[in-house]
């Protein structure tokens, strides 16, 4: 997952696109209406739905609005069932594997972003299939490493499920099966360390590296994919090495 990391890392830095699109209330309520018509609008009852509450409630988000995103998920807006979820696969530039995960109330419209997108950077869309067997669907869990107890974190979350514990480039990640995802919350939430991210995501099985400047290709097209409404997030099998980080932090 350093991979993952290392562009986190760049996007903080340089300002998420998010943010700078003014999409990130968006993206909130989208999840949250999804968690709620899967789980219900409980909170309490629904772990997916109270993580997507806190995650807009640490970003500002204004409580009508959070609250107008779990009515159109369980139905009581007016636009209760037009939200769905939906992985889309394909190909970036040198081979890259991409799982972009999108929210979206039409398929037809997210497809042929989606699709255009990677034909203008040099990739493809791929048949159902063709790139998922490459990820797993896993709880992850990200957040700083200033004043943790390392080996306390790595006993903590070993104890409660985790199948991988890492540090580096200054942040803990954690990742386990999705079944354990509540188990490893709690764990953390035990010695009051609230992750910066906290969710399921797809985790690649195997990456690749490529050089420099073949790995700025590839994260342009992430970058333009994240970009479009429908997107919420998108994995690749892409490491990336010290030397382009340091490439891309430079330019």
């Amino acid at each position: 997952m350093s991979g993952h990391s290392k562009w986190s890392t760049i996007k903080r830095k340089k300002g998420a696109a998010d943010a700078r699109r003014g999409q990130l209330f968006t993206r909130l309520a989208r999840e949250i209406s999804i968690a709620a018509r899967q789980g219900g609008g409980d909170p309490e009852a629904n772990f997916r739905l109270r993580l997507a509450i806190d995650r807009a409630r640490a970003n500002n988000m204004p409580k009508d609005n959070i609250e107008r995103a779990i009515t159109r998920g369980t139905g009581e807006g007016k636009e209760g069932e037009s939200l769905e979820e939906v992985f889309y696969e394909g190909y970036g530039p040198h081979g890259v594997a991409l799982m972009i995960e999108c929210v979206t109330d039409n398929r037809k419209r997210a497809v042929a972003e989606i699709r255009h997108v990677l034909t203008r950077f040099g990739g493809s869309m791929g048949e159902t299939g063709s790139v998922s067997w490459q990820f797993n669907r896993m709880a992850y869990f990200s957040f700083p490493d200033d004043g943790v107890d390392q080996d306390k974190i790595f006993e903590l979350a070993v104890e409660a499920g985790a199948d991988d514990v890492t540090f580096e480039d200054g942040y803990v990640e954690i990742t386990g099966s999705i079944e354990n995802f509540k188990a490893i919350s709690d764990s953390l939430g035990s010695v009051k360390i609230e992750p910066e991210e906290a969710g399921l995501r797809m985790v690649p099985t195997n990456e690749i590296e490529l050089g420099p400047a073949e790995t700025a290709q590839v994260l342009r097209v992430i970058e333009a994919l994240e970009e479009l409404d429908d997107v919420q997030n998108v994995y690749s099998n892409l490491r990336i090495t010290d030397e382009a980080l340091a490439q891309l932090e430079a330019a």
